[in-house]
């Protein structure tokens, strides 16, 4: 029998996470007193509904896509402020990033923040005309995989408007936290908890998916990344798995600040790709 409550509690399994976080608080803030950028552009009418965009040094580049990182907190916690150096890898690299907040459940459902994240990304076509290579972490995985399951064409969009991603630690099944004390203001049932699983979408065959979890968080969580990866391939969806050495779900993020890291580089390749 697994312990679910065990296996997705990540700041019981990690103690020394209020550090972390602290760290991520303070790193943001020294990064949006460097960076180019404009602050709380609204993509709807609404506190939480508005972004970031951070520029490259020399502004914003004739053309070329967009980088949007979406943050994590189970859906319930957590907002922009305290992310806004996962721009700076890209940054680095000429690549504009836009890093949103959204609303948080219980005051929405998590299908709810979907199709927020659905409309952020539908703003961003409007006002800036580029292709999204999505990345985000932990919930922000499972919304950076509803992008690509996105039937845009439908929308009245381009078909390849988010043709990659890069999910850190996502949760693509969300089925196992019914039983736990997150679900306390998810207020999951199976029908919900399915319909906004990632591995029950239809995945849009041609786009790409990298799925990276740290080596060290727990084997539900590294499963989870298994099974999107295998499940996606099989519907046409180009997938790579990343478990990444003993890093934990808190420290995995932590190389897209660094413009040099593997995990920056191979956004920037993925990102380049799709121009």
């Amino acid at each position: 029998m697994i312990d679910y409550e065990a296996e997705y509690n990540n700041r019981a399994l990690v103690p020394e996470h209020p550090a972390i976080i602290e760290g991520w608080a303070r790193d943001a803030v020294r990064y949006r007193s460097d960076a180019n950028c404009t602050l709380a552009v609204a993509y709807e009418l609404g506190e939480r509904t508005v972004y970031d965009l951070f520029l490259p040094e020399a502004g914003m580049p004739e053309r070329g896509p967009l980088g949007l990182f979406i943050h994590g907190g189970y859906w319930q916690g957590l907002d922009r402020t305290f992310f806004s150096h996962m721009a700076k890898g890209l940054n680095a690299h000429g690549i504009p990033v836009a890093v949103p907040s959204y609303s948080l459940c219980p005051q929405v459902r998590v299908g709810d923040i979907v199709e927020e994240i659905r409309r952020l990304v539908a703003h961003l076509w409007e006002r800036y005309r580029r292709p999204v290579v999505a990345y985000g972490h932990s919930a922000g995985g499972q919304l950076t995989a509803a992008l690509l399951a996105t039937d845009w064409g439908s929308r009245g969009l381009p078909r390849g408007l988010v043709p990659a991603g890069l999910a850190i630690s996502g949760v693509f099944d969300l089925q196992p936290l019914i039983g736990t004390s997150l679900n306390e203001k998810l207020r999951l049932d199976r029908k919900e908890a399915i319909d906004v699983s990632p591995i029950a979408f239809a995945a849009q065959p041609g786009t790409r998916l990298v799925a990276a979890v740290g080596g060290g968080e727990s084997s539900e969580f590294i499963r989870q990344s298994r099974v999107i990866v295998d499940v996606w391939q099989r519907g046409g969806v180009r997938t790579e798995l990343d478990i990444r050495g003993q890093d934990n779900h808190f420290t995995v993020i932590a190389p897209l600040a660094d413009p040099d890291s593997d995990m920056t580089l191979r956004l920037v390749e993925m990102a380049r790709s799709i121009c």
